[in-house]
């Protein structure tokens, strides 16, 4: 498949300014295609509590393993002063799975999102956030901090689920519920070519529309490393636009479609749509 070409010149500055800071972006970690077009508009997605998973799904590139990376306390301060100096008004913060720790890591969002909002008063957050093994607790932790936009992949249709280690699709549509019912704009992710069906697409987001899930975005599977699951079809611009109309049709309120379409891809872009049409 025909990958984004990437120029080197615009991830220079970047990826400069995250390393000298110890920072992790999910656009490098998990091989993002739109790497290149974000970062030239010094845009990222923050990725939090380390760079090792503690789950290893089949169809991911961030590493993984039990032995996951110690958290940086000034991992918050750290963000809140790039996204200062790149200047930017909305921002993604999203993580690995950490499964090993009590929250799940729940506070460490929670911190991020409140020096933000501190030190940016006028700054928009949305979360991408694991699923905290189901726990409302941890959840509640990361809405006190006020994200305005709440996200959290069901990333596929339940029977691929055995390429999501440990994850649940139930727990994952009560996750989206419960933010939902809390008042937060809610926001999720389907990736494509695993093997899925049409039939399974639409009652996915059907039951995405159940939960009164706002914003739906839809790509294609892109095998990130030979160690990773195989790409079983390659969707179609026409396929993609057709799947983005039946979104809407079930109710969806917002959908982003297309093969290089990622949780977080145009993410701003996203927000003002839904709120202007409110």
């Amino acid at each position: 498949m025909e990958k984004k070409k990437i120029s080197l010149s615009d991830l220079d500055f970047l990826k400069k300014n995250f390393k000298n800071k110890n920072l992790h972006t999910v656009c490098q970690s998990a091989r993002c295609p739109n790497i290149g077009e974000c970062f030239k508009n010094k845009t990222a997605t923050f990725l939090i509590l380390g760079d090792i998973c503690t789950r290893g799904c089949l169809f991911c590139a961030t590493a993984h393993g039990m032995m996951p990376n110690q958290i940086d306390e000034k991992e918050p301060q750290k963000i809140a002063e790039t996204v200062k100096e790149l200047k930017l008004k909305y921002v993604v913060i999203t993580s690995v799975t950490r499964d090993d720790l009590k929250d799940g890591g729940a506070q460490h969002f929670a911190d991020t999102v409140n020096e933000l909002k501190k030190e940016i008063p006028d700054i928009k957050v949305e979360v991408l956030v694991p699923d905290f093994q189901g726990s409302q607790e941890s959840l509640d932790i990361v809405f006190n901090s006020n994200p305005d936009v709440f996200s959290h992949n069901i990333e596929t249709v339940p029977s691929l689920y055995k390429y999501r280690k440990k994850a649940r699709y139930n727990r994952s549509l009560d996750v989206l519920k419960y933010a939902k019912q809390k008042g937060f704009i809610t926001k999720t992710g389907i990736m494509l070519g695993l093997g899925e069906t049409e039939d399974e697409l639409m009652q996915t987001m059907r039951d995405l529309n159940t939960v009164h899930c706002d914003i739906l975005n839809i790509g294609q599977y892109l095998k990130p490393t030979k160690d990773n699951v195989d790409i079983v079809k390659e969707y179609s611009d026409e396929e993609f636009e057709n799947l983005k109309q039946k979104a809407l049709s079930v109710g969806i309120k917002n959908c982003l479609s297309g093969k290089y379409i990622r949780s977080s891809y145009l993410a701003e872009n996203s927000y003002n749509v839904f709120k202007n049409e409110k």
